[in-house]
C-alpha cells in the first residue's frame, strides 16, 4: 500500500512539473482578425482615444459603411462623431480639409478611391500644399481612406491603382498595407499623423483574416509609416510589392521554394516615404530584384523602386537588369478572363523570377 501512494505521489508531481512546463512555454495568445474589422478596431479606438477624430463620408453612418468598416461605430459615437455625407466626394473633402485646418483630425472615406478624381483638387491642392505654403505654421492632420486597385468585375473606371498618383505629390504620405496588423497599425499611426495621409485599403482583401498577436490587438499598437518589413526572409532574390501583391509575392515564394530559388518578400506598407534602405539591403544580399503591382506599368511604383536602386549603391550589386511584374496597359476589362490577364498573376511572378535568374 506505501509503494503504491508512494508511486502516485510520484506521477501527481511528475504531471505537475508537466503542466508548469507547458504553462510556462505557451505562447502569448493571438487570434485571427480580418482586415475589415482591424480597421474597425483602430477607428474605434482613436475615436475613443482622442476626441477631435471623427469620420465622414458616404454611407459610414446609419449603414455601417458600404464594405462595413465602420460597422458600429455610428451607434457608439452618434452624429457628431460619424458623419454620413451626401454623394459630393468634392465637397465632403473639402470639409475635411477645413476641419484639419481649424484643429480637428478628420478621417474621410471615399466609397472607393476612383471616386477621389471628383476631390483630388481639395487633396493635392489644399491638403498636401498647405503646410508648405503657410512656412510649417497650418498642419492638415487629415486621413483620406478607402479602397483603392482593381476588384472584380467592376470594369475601368472602378478599377485601377492610385498609389503612384499620390505618391507623386510632396506633402502627401501614402499608406498601403497588406494584412490586419499592417492595417491597425499603419492606420492609427495616420490619424495620429500631422500630415495629410493617403490610406490605401483593397476591398478583395477586406474579408480576410490574418494572425494578430497579442501586441497587435493591443490599443497602444503602432506601425511607423515609411518602414518597410520583410514578410519571407531568402538569399537569391527580392521580390518587393504593397497591399495585395504581397500574397501573391508569398505564394510565388513558397511555389519556387521547392525548386531551390528562396525569395526574399519586402512589403512596403508605406509607398510615400518608401523605404529605399529595407529593399537596397535586401538587394545587397540577393543581387536580384523582382518589383510586382497591381498598376499599370508607366511611371509606376515598380519604375520608381528601379530608379531609386539605378541611382543608389545597390545597382552594383546586380547581377541582372531589375525587372517589374505590373497591371497590364489598358483600361480594366470587364470580362473576367480578360480581367485575369490583365492583372498580375503568381505564375506571372514565377516566370518573371525564372527570367531573372535565367533558370
Amino acid at each position: 500500500m506505501a509503494s503504491l501512494v508512494s508511486a502516485l505521489r510520484s506521477a501527481r508531481s511528475a504531471v505537475s512539473v508537466v503542466v508548469r512546463r507547458e504553462l510556462h512555454g505557451t505562447p502569448r495568445a493571438s487570434m485571427q482578425v480580418t482586415v475589415r474589422d482591424a480597421l474597425n478596431q483602430a477607428m474605434d479606438e482613436e475615436l475613443e482615444r482622442d476626441e477631435r477624430v471623427f469620420l465622414l463620408g458616404e454611407e459610414v453612418a446609419q449603414y455601417d459603411g458600404a464594405y462595413k468598416v465602420s460597422r458600429g461605430l455610428w451607434k457608439k459615437y452618434g452624429d457628431k462623431r460619424i458623419i454620413d455625407t451626401p454623394i459630393t466626394e468634392m465637397g465632403f473633402a473639402g470639409i475635411a480639409v477645413g476641419a484639419a485646418m481649424a484643429g480637428l483630425r478628420p478621417i474621410c472615406e471615399f466609397m472607393t478611391f476612383n471616386f477621389s478624381m471628383q476631390a483630388i483638387d481639395q487633396v493635392i491642392n489644399s491638403a498636401a500644399k498647405t503646410y508648405y505654403m503657410s512656412a510649417g505654421l497650418q498642419p492638415v492632420p487629415v486621413v483620406f481612406r478607402g479602397p483603392n486597385g482593381a476588384s472584380a468585375g467592376v470594369a475601368a473606371q472602378h478599377s485601377q491603382c492610385f498609389a503612384a498618383w499620390y505618391a507623386h505629390c510632396p506633402g502627401l504620405k501614402v499608406v498601403s498595407p497588406w494584412n490586419s496588423e499592417d492595417a491597425k497599425g499603419l492606420l492609427k499611426s495616420a490619424i495620429r499623423d500631422d500630415n495629410p495621409v493617403v490610406f490605401l485599403e483593397n476591398e478583395l482583401m477586406y474579408g480576410v483574416p490574418f494572425e494578430m498577436s497579442e501586441e497587435a490587438l493591443s490599443k497602444d499598437f503602432l506601425i511607423p509609416i515609411g518602414k518597410a518589413k520583410i514578410e519571407r526572409q531568402g538569399n537569391h532574390i527580392t521580390l518587393v510589392s504593397h497591399s495585395r501583391y504581397v500574397s501573391h509575392c508569398l505564394d510565388a515564394a513558397a511555389i519556387l521554394a521547392k525548386e531551390g530559388v528562396e525569395c526574399e518578400v519586402i512589403n512596403l506598407r508605406t509607398i510615400r516615404p518608401m523605404d529605399v534602405e529595407t529593399i537596397e539591403t535586401s538587394v545587397m544580399k540577393t543581387n536580384h530584384l523582382v518589383t510586382v503591382e497591381g498598376g499599370w506599368p508607366q511611371f509606376g511604383i515598380g519604375a520608381e523602386i528601379c530608379a531609386r536602386i539605378m541611382e543608389g549603391t545597390a545597382f552594383n550589386y546586380l547581377d541582372a537588369p531589375v525587372t517589374r511584374v505590373t497591371g497590364v496597359d489598358i483600361p480594366m476589362p470587364y470580362a473576367k478572363i480578360l480581367e485575369d490577364h490583365s492583372l498580375p498573376q503568381i505564375k506571372d511572378i514565377i516566370f518573371t523570377v525564372k527570367k531573372t535568374l535565367n533558370i
